[in-house]
Parts: structure tokens; C-alpha cells; sequence
């Protein structure tokens, strides 16, 4: 049950919706920890659309879910200021520039229009190194700090180093969720009741039926592909899967995304982590990567394919998440299991920055210090990383 919303009438704020997120969409440069900031900032401080209780319950829900967080706060901001099109406009806005962008530069790759072996796609190889370090040692700080959690994490870092495969990943957060709850779980609930207060309500039916479509859209998807082959199916399963598994921040996204398009042939390895620097570049979520090895793979409708399935998984799990979250709060059961799976996705990316980040963004000496001038910039100047990507690009100009 939820307390009396506060909400809006939908339509009459649709158009607020649309010029805050049109803006966002343009200027959200920072990744998500700093998106989390433009949206306390706009939406509870100068807006008053919701309390600083309410914006901290959706985003403790983001966190807690797997998804691109920031894209998820902005999603659950949109249905509670303007219902479901506010929802579908917040999402659209703040996603669109970024993706527009990184699928025309997936077009240009693809088309031989820029050449993956040029010195400044070597140097934004060379400010992924930075960039995922900087990621990976501040994930750790906050998700690895303990003997438990670090331990998770080590041993799931090895076991996709060692056991590569199309399901190693899958199976590392599982193990680790059910390690989590068998070792973690202390049998107390921390009390607290079912209502979240002061956020439009998403009705039990919709909760529902967006948990039961995406059980149905994986399972779907991934036996039409087992069983009919194709492209389409294929590449849809692989966008989805990632969008349904990633834990921890839009920087997970990684070696997920690492294994569905390289190990498969789909881009090239170069391609890969110049598209991956080249997001850092721009505002938006990071997930919209996706659109670059949608296009680098299969022109425009593959950006749009892979940009709709990556991110479908996030607006129906917040769906059902706004419903349910007061309950789920609360269990220490999930609570168990998300502390060890967060562990473990910090392993994931350690061994994503072992290889293919380090293994092919560091080539000579040049490059190694482009490497270490960005990571400073990031870990000890607090630059943007759009900044650090484009000093990367033209360092590697220059020097490779």
C-alpha cells in the first residue's frame, strides 16, 4: 500500500517535464553520481517537485536495482511529476543527445570514415585505462570495503579471468547473491512500513505486469534466438540481458556489454574501447554506449535497437520497484544478496580493466603517460571525464 501522493495532475506538467529533461539532456555531463546532483538540485531544491525524503527513497530504489541509476531516478521523476508520459519524456530527453551522438560516431567507425588505428582513438584507449581505474578503485571504496565483500570480489574477478565464457557472468552474480544471503543474512527485519510517502503511486497491476513482461521479453527473446537464429533476435537477447543484469553503475556496463559484442565478433576490440572513451565525452547515461556498437554493428536501426532493449529493462523494473520498494526495503534477504552481488560486480569490472582495458589501452610509453596524466586529472583535479577524454584524443594526435 502506498501513503496519500502528493503527486500532479499529469497533463498539466508534462511540459515541465520536457524543457527540464530537454536540458539535462544537453547539459549532464559528470556520469551518474553527478546526474544524481543536477536532479536533487533542479527537482528538489529549485523545483519543489518532491521532498528530500521522497528524491532519497527513489534513489536508494535506483541503486538497489540493476540499471543505469541515473536514468532510473529520471524515469521515476517523470511519472511522478507527469505520469506515464512524463516517464517515456524524461527517459527520451535525457538519453536522446547522447545517443544521437555516439551512433553517428559509430557510423563514421563502421563506414572506414575514422580509422580505429588513428593516434587519437589510440588516446581515448589510453583515457579508458584512466577511466575505469578511477571507477573500479572508487566502486571498491564503497562496495569492497569489508573482508566478506573484497573476498567476493576477488574471487569474482578471477573467475571470468579464468573461466571466460558467454554465461560466466550470469553465474558469478548468482553464486554470489546466494553466497550473500547464506553467509549475510542476519534474519532481522529492520522494521519501517509499506508506504513510501509523497510519490506518485504506480498501480499494483502495472507493477505487475511490467515484472511479468520482462520475464516473458528475456525468456522470449533468448529461446527465439536459441531455436530461430537471426540478427535480430540475437543482438535484441544480448542488449536486454545486459540491461537486466547490470549492478553498481553505468561503468558495469562493461564487461557485460565486453561480452555480448566482441567476444561475438560483432565490433572489433579497438572499436570497442574507442566507443567506450568517446561516451565518457558526453552528457547523458552511460548506457547510451550502446548506441555506438549498435551502429558500429548494424547502422541506425541497430543503434535503435540496441539503445530500446538496454534500456527497457530499467523502466520496467522502476515500474514495478515504485510499488513494491516499501516492502522490499526492509528485507534482509535482498539486503544479503545485493551486498554480495555489488561486491562481485566491482571483480567484474577489475578484471574488465585487467582486459581488455589495460591489455589494449596501454601500447608504449606514450600512451602509459596519457594513462596516468588522465587518471590524475579524474582522481586528484576532480575533472570532468569529458575533459580527460578530450585532451586523451588530443594527446593521442600527437603523440601516437
Amino acid at each position: 500500500m502506498w501513503a496519500v501522493s502528493t503527486a500532479p495532475e499529469p497533463r498539466r506538467h508534462l511540459g515541465e517535464v520536457i524543457r527540464s529533461f530537454g536540458l539535462l539532456g544537453l547539459t549532464a555531463f559528470g556520469g551518474p553520481t553527478a546526474h544524481l546532483g543536477y536532479f536533487r538540485t533542479e527537482f528538489v531544491t529549485r523545483r519543489g517537485w518532491l521532498s528530500e525524503r521522497s528524491y532519497a527513497d527513489i534513489v536508494a530504489l535506483a541503486q538497489f536495482l540493476p540499471g543505469p541509476a541515473s536514468s532510473q531516478v529520471g524515469l521515476a521523476l517523470g511519472y511522478h511529476r507527469a505520469g506515464w508520459a512524463g516517464m517515456f519524456a524524461a527517459w527520451l530527453l535525457f538519453t536522446l543527445p547522447s545517443a544521437l551522438v555516439l551512433a553517428g560516431f559509430g557510423l563514421f567507425m563502421a563506414g572506414g570514415v575514422v580509422d580505429a588505428g588513428q593516434g587519437w582513438i589510440a588516446g581515448l584507449l589510453a583515457a579508458a585505462v584512466a577511466v575505469v581505474l578511477h571507477a573500479v578503485t572508487g566502486m571498491a571504496r564503497s562496495m569492497a570495503d569489508t573482508r566478506f565483500t573484497a573476498t567476493v570480489a576477488v574471487l569474482a574477478g578471477l573467475a571470468v579471468l579464468v573461466l571466460p565464457g558467454p554465461f560466466t557472468h550470469v553465474a558469478v552474480l548468482l553464486a554470489a547473491g546466494t553466497v550473500g544471503v547464506l553467509l549475510l543474512r542476519d534474519g532481522r527485519d529492520d522494521g519501517g512500513g509499506e508506504e513510501l510517502e509523497g510519490i506518485r503511486p504506480v498501480p499494483a497491476r502495472a507493477a505487475v505486469g511490467s515484472i511479468v513482461g520482462l520475464v516473458v521479453l528475456l525468456v522470449g527473446l533468448w529461446a527465439g534466438a536459441a531455436l530461430l537464429g537471426g540478427e535480430l533476435l540475437t543482438r535484441a537477447t544480448a542488449y536486454l540481458q545486459t540491461g537486466s543484469l547490470v549492478f553498481g553503475g553505468g561503468h558495469v556496463v562493461l564487461p557485460l556489454l565486453e561480452q555480448q559484442t566482441v567476444a561475438t565478433g560483432w565490433v572489433s576490440q579497438s572499436q570497442f574501447l574507442a566507443g567506450y572513451s568517446a561516451a565518457q565525452a558526453v552528457p547523458g547515461p552511460l548506457f547510451t554506449f550502446a548506441a555506438y556498437l549498435g551502429a558500429v554493428d548494424g547502422g541506425v536501426w541497430g543503434a535503435a535497437l540496441a539503445v530500446v532493449a538496454i534500456f527497457l529493462p530499467s523502466a520496467l523494473l522502476m515500474t514495478a520497484g515504485l510499488h513494491f520498494w516499501g516492502r522490499w526495503r526492509h528485507s534482509p534477504v535482498l539486503r544479503a544478496a545485493f551486498t554480495a552481488v555489488n561486491a562481485a560486480v566491482v571483480g567484474l569490472l577489475g578484471a574488465a580493466f585487467w582486459d581488455p582495458v589495460l591489455v589494449h589501452g596501454i601500447t608504449g610509453t606514450s600512451s602509459l603517460v596519457i594513462a596516468a596524466l588522465c587518471w590524475l586529472g579524474l582522481a586528484k583535479w576532480g575533472l570532468p571525464p569529458w575533459s580527460v577524454a578530450a585532451f586523451a584524443a588530443l594527446a593521442g594526435a600527437v603523440l601516437l
